[in-house]
């Protein structure tokens, strides 16, 4: 390999180590930033990536070790305190505010004010739009941020950071939620800050990314660093190798088992749209016992509202869900939790996970009525128990089931949320983008895990808009477009041009506004 030298290196991390309550997160962790350079960092889940960043980023300091910055020692107690130096932050959960529009969220703490008149709104709406177009994101500065799909915030996230004309850009899973079409936009603007001189740290799964993207790569392992390489000199097998001591696991091996009778039957299910137009457009389909149906389809397509649909989150959907060929008449999520559906949002953090409560408590949270005594909730020995099977069949990486569910990584706490909808005992799988923000090992996990269950005779449904998982898993692939089902398919009859075309179908990339 390459001899790395320090090249134009803007910030430095020297033996680094932070330790929460004895849990030591980072051990002795040296790393070097360079400028007008990609500095990809990767590790599994829970590895210290996020730990390392927040601590550049002033959210965290360091329990030992130094920060260096152009060769002086400096000081982050804040994230006002980084952003003074120069350092910006897209984290991997979103950080806005829901009640604030898109302009309000990326000038936030740093408003434009016309003198004692207050805030320049229409100046911020302008600006704002600006860095919106730049990232070709069809998005409007004046609509509320809560009124965006999780895909849409992402964009504003990263128009925030863009805004700040920061010195050390650090992207925390920048493009989990984003389309091929809008990663590649991302990619240019990141091209662009290279050129500019900006230092970029780049943290993704998705090893491809790192390769076509990335200039220096450093390995997180268990919270130490076990690899430096220019990215020209490596793969991404030496990638996984650093990361988890051997090469990739295999998401994509078939387990054979024959499908059974229909499981869910969708009728005309259409949810209408307050701006005009449907969010979902007469959508049709069925699912087989043991079946796995993956949804593909770029931002906007319509298939977390879809999946809301059926878990009856709208109560101005119209059309018919049928469970083993009887008609759902329950609206409320209650209800169709008990009849066999079960939900894994997207967004687990909002969604998918109770921040105060313990991972034991979040596991139980939706089938707590199997565990009353006497119409009270007891802690009782039968669910400690379906805890502890679920931790273990899921392989949750849980020191203690009674801490809080914020102490895990990002794909320990996806698989809570998984283990928590399977504790209902569902007869339907909704599963919406599973592998978002999980690293390699964990991504495999989750898919064996799957894989296993429809063996074992549930249903399946899955959306994604990674075009490899859903070739990979998918006994049939459905592609929606703009809200409508534009073709399913049996994955061995299905290409990968074929999908890609079919979910281009009528796609466009009009601004929204509320």
């Amino acid at each position: 390999m390459t001899e790395i030298d320090d090249g134009d290196v803007i910030l430095e991390l020297k033996d680094i180590t932070k330790a929460y309550s004895g849990i030591v997160a980072l051990k002795k962790a040296n790393l070097k930033l360079r400028r007008g350079a990609v500095n990809v960092l990767v590790g599994e889940n829970g590895a210290g990536k996020s730990t390392m960043m927040r601590i550049i980023a002033g959210v965290e300091q360091p329990t030992i070790g130094e920060i260096w910055m152009e060769g002086e020692r400096i000081h982050l107690s804040s994230p006002a305190d980084a952003v003074r130096h120069g350092i910006g932050i897209v984290f991997q959960e979103l950080n806005l505010f829901g009640n604030m529009t898109v302009a309000e969220n990326i000038f936030a703490t740093r408003e434009i004010t016309r003198g004692v008149l207050g805030i320049d709104h229409k100046a911020q709406v302008e600006k704002a739009n600006a860095f919106l177009d730049r990232l070709e994101s069809g998005i409007s500065a004046e609509t509320l941020t809560e009124d965006l799909p999780i895909g849409q915030q992402q964009l504003v996230e990263i128009a925030r950071a863009v805004s700040l004309n920061t010195r050390i850009l650090i992207m925390d899973e920048p493009t989990s939620a984003l389309s091929a079409a809008e990663v590649d936009v991302l990619f240019r603007v990141i091209a662009e800050l290279k050129a500019q001189g900006v230092a970029i740290v780049y943290i993704s799964h998705r090893l491809e990314e790192l390769m076509r993207i990335g200039d220096y790569i450093t390995v997180l392992k268990d919270g130490q660093i076990t690899g430096h390489a220019l990215v020209k000199d490596i793969d991404t097998r030496w990638i996984v190798r650093s990361m988890i001591g051997s090469d990739a696991k295999d998401f994509a091996k078939e387990v054979d088992h024959e499908l059974g009778g229909e499981v869910i039957r969708l009728d005309n299910i259409t949810l209408p749209r307050s701006q005009g137009g449907y969010a979902v457009d007469h959508v049709s389909l069925s699912v087989r016992k043991g079946e796995i149906l993956g949804i593909y389809g770029l931002m906007g397509a319509g298939r977390s509202e879809l999946f809301e649909c059926i878990m009856g989150r709208h109560e101005h959907d119209t059309g018919k869900v049928f469970i083993d060929g009887q008609e759902l008449l329950e609206r409320d999520t209650t209800g169709r939790i008990e009849r066999g559906i079960a939900l894994i949002p997207e967004d687990r953090q909002r969604e998918g996970l109770v921040q105060c409560l313990s991972i034991a408590e979040n596991l139980s949270l939706a089938s707590l009525g199997q565990f009353l005594r006497f119409g009270f909730h007891i802690i009782t020995g039968k669910e400690k128990q379906a805890v502890a099977d679920a931790i273990r069949s899921l392989s949750i990486k849980a020191r203690n089931p009674d801490f809080e569910v914020t102490s895990m990584s990002g794909g320990n706490q996806q698989k809570v949320v998984i283990g928590k909808a399977l504790m209902t005992g569902p007869k339907v799988l909704l599963m919406d983008e599973p592998s978002r923000g999980i690293d390699v090992g964990a991504k495999a996990d989750v898919f064996r895990t799957m894989r296993r269950l429809a063996s074992e005779g549930l249903a399946i449904l899955f959306s994604t808009s990674d075009l490899e998982e859903v070739m990979a898993l998918s006994d049939r692939i459905a592609v929606m477009s703009n809200g409508r089902l534009v073709m399913v398919i049996d994955r061995n009859q299905a290409t990968e041009e074929a999908i890609v075309k079919a979910s281009a179908e009528g796609h466009t990339t009009k601004r929204m506004h509320a």
